[in-house]
């Protein structure tokens, strides 16, 4: 595809930028169809671990075309994904292990996973491998009606799914799990945890899903509460990261705490405790601090947070560091 440069975004964001969804002429079948059989098509695979299929000789994703796809997988059924110019974008979900590696050998790619390759694709390929995945993992994972256990028929060119039971007929919509991740403040520190089974020095940002009836600011009061005891007052929003692993979108905020009183309440964490930006610093310098990796948003809210608290570039002290 003819390479679009994005602005920098969360991984996986600003897909709107290059993409259009054409979301209300998904129930056009004619002229989903004419667009799958055009030469202009390009299909992106998902196997059954929601790994996609890259040249093995560049950091790209390897899309089939109309004639690769109707000579490999014929009739299989694909996912209108949408528009990237005049190109249509679509989705194809194997879900058979040894059909996706046959198609690993007759593609001469190999399989990666979004965790492994996210950052090293260009950002608008790593975007649409994140919405195709998602979007298979629904598909896979939501094969019965919730509330007849009937079988589902996927319609809307793949987004959407319809109960085969002619009394229910229930229509049933991709899932989306909000979840919310916060960099906590209180005096020139920032609060982070780390679990038990994560690398040495990792330390990250509080994270939790939300709960029915609960708003996002509240969600960040009540997380935090709950993994540190440390109680929240002032939030707010940072910016959010499609996180299709499996199926979440992480919602980012900042917040001021009240106070620095830690109390490891719901033993998710092994340890929370405060950090001055010289912490960080001299943590990276010596080994004892590693920040998230650069494909989360927890990443950003701590680069985001060294900016306006010292001025420091989170990028250039991994890589003095690295150095």
């Amino acid at each position: 595809m003819d390479r679009i440069t994005l602005p920098r975004h969360n991984t996986f964001a600003g897909l709107s930028l290059i993409l259009d969804r054409v979301a209300e002429r998904r129930d056009e079948t004619m002229w989903i169809n004419e667009l799958a059989a055009s030469d202009r098509a390009r299909f992106l695979l998902i196997d059954p671990l929601g790994q996609t299929y890259v040249h093995t000789g560049d950091d790209t994703l390897r899309w089939l075309n109309s004639a690769e796809r109707e000579r490999l997988l014929g009739d299989h059924k694909a996912s209108f994904l949408g528009l990237t110019g005049d190109t249509p974008r679509f989705l194809v979900a194997v879900d058979d292990e040894k059909r996706a590696a046959d198609l690993e050998q007759a593609l001469g790619a190999r399989r990666a996973g979004l965790r492994d390759i996210g950052l090293l694709l260009p950002a608008d390929e790593a975007g649409l491998f994140a919405y195709g995945k998602g979007l298979a993992h629904w598909q896979r994972e939501t094969r019965h009606c919730p509330f007849c256990g009937s079988p589902l028929v996927l319609v809307a060119a793949g987004h959407r799914a319809q109960c085969t039971n002619a009394e229910c007929g229930r229509m049933h919509f991709p899932r989306t799990d909000a979840a919310v991740i916060v960099i906590v403040e209180h005096e020139g520190a920032c609060l982070l945890g780390r679990q038990a089974g994560w690398p040495k020095g990792r330390y990250s940002t509080l994270a939790g899903f939300v709960e029915p009836g609960e708003a996002l600011e509240d969600a960040v009061r009540r997380e935090v509460a709950e993994e540190s005891g440390v109680a929240v007052g002032e939030v707010h929003y940072h910016s959010s990261q499609p996180w299709p692993l499996p199926q979440s979108l992480m919602v980012g905020f900042t917040a001021k705490a009240l106070s620095r009183t830690i109390r490891l309440r719901d033993h998710e964490l092994e340890e929370a405790r405060w950090f001055t930006p010289q912490d960080i610093v001299n943590g990276i310098a010596d080994g004892s601090f590693l920040p998230s990796l650069p494909l989360s948003v927890s990443y950003r809210l701590l680069e985001h947070w060294l900016r306006q608290q010292a001025g420091l570039e989170l990028d250039e002290l991994v890589a003095q560091h690295k150095r």
